[in-house]
């Protein structure tokens, strides 16, 4: 066998094994064959290529990375990163609907420890479940499940252990994410979960992690963007610290300024009660009990704490889109 053939079959099989491949309807085609349409007979697209997807695709490859890939169209919507070597599973990108380049940053300045669309927190029992080291604290995915892939909806869950290396764990978490595209001009990612605490938890006064995003430079107010909450309030002067139903940035796509995008946290009813808001202009938002409220938080062994948490990604401003009424839709 010559060299480049050699290569070219160990690449094939190694494929294959991998579980790359695509779903057409409801047969998966392995990598390196041909894929016929339905209703087109004969016609092939090449083998390098990608078949042309006018609906919700997934692809969850049995690899180290742990990724859960969302497409729409076949372009690049969300991934769900559940890599051990993390703080914690997030979601990064959130593509921009008209765009499809990400309203969200992986890690940015001046707090690079930020992910996207996160869910944690510090100074746990003494631990940090948010930032420094994974040895200061990690919550470590158990598996990814799907639930459903339709054209339009993905739904997936997953638990989480929250520890340090060679210790019991503190707490584990079930969550359930529910990516729905409604409409080309907006879709909704809702997260709901349950923390059960497998000791008694005690969280010190904090405002670092638990639920929110944080956005790209053009869309925050020190990048030339716009934050406003259900009230009115604009920026952070004017939002943090106060309670809401929504938070929300968007602005001009700085690469195509024809572009106009934006990104909403919504904030549920309980389990905090009027939940004030931590906000910053340059780019974070989340609804944050535990850096307005005096004393330290006990969770006792066994009492879990449940919520959902709703994000909707839009294009146009928020004006644009009915936030009151998806909030209603999923809080009422």
């Amino acid at each position: 066998m010559k060299r480049r053939d050699f290569f070219k079959a160990a690449a094939a099989t190694a494929a294959v094994a991998g579980g790359l491949n695509v779903t057409l309807g409801d047969e998966p085609v392995a990598a390196g064959k041909k894929w016929i349409f339905e209703g087109q007979s004969g016609k092939t697209v090449p083998e390098w290529g990608d078949p042309a997807v006018e609906k919700m695709s997934t692809y969850n490859p049995d690899f180290a990375d742990k990724f859960l890939w969302i497409r729409k169209d076949n372009q690049l919507l969300a991934v769900y990163r559940t890599c051990p070597n993390q703080k914690y599973p997030y979601i990064y990108p959130l593509a921009g609907p008209k765009s499809m380049v990400s309203v969200t940053t992986e890690s940015g300045q001046p707090w690079p420890h930020h992910r996207s669309m996160f869910f944690g927190l510090d100074r746990v029992n003494g631990g940090n479940y948010w930032q420094q080291t994974r040895n200061d604290g990690q919550a470590i995915s158990q598996g990814v499940k799907l639930v459903e892939a339709t054209e339009t909806k993905v739904v997936w869950t997953d638990e989480a252990i929250w520890g340090k290396p060679g210790q019991d764990p503190i707490m584990r978490d079930e969550r359930r994410y529910t990516v729905d595209w409604r409409c080309d001009d907006y879709y909704i990612v809702d997260f709901e979960v349950k923390l059960m605490p497998l000791m008694d938890v005690t969280v010190q006064h904090t405002n670092h992690g638990f639920f929110g995003v944080r956005v790209t430079s053009d869309l925050a107010p020190n990048g030339g963007g716009t934050l406003v909450n259900s009230e009115g309030a604009l920026g952070q002067k004017e939002t943090e610290g106060k309670p809401a139903k929504w938070c929300a940035y968007y602005g001009k796509r700085f690469f195509n300024p024809a572009i106009t995008e934006g990104v909403a946290v919504l904030c549920p009813p309980k389990p905090f009660e009027n939940c004030p808001w931590f906000t910053r202009d340059y780019g974070n938002i989340s609804p944050m009990p535990f850096n307005y409220a005096p004393g330290p938080w006990l969770f006792k062994q066994g009492e879990p704490l449940e919520a959902v948490y709703r994000t909707v990604v839009f294009a146009g401003t928020p004006a644009d889109v009915n936030l009151n009424g998806l909030w209603d839709e999923r809080y009422k």
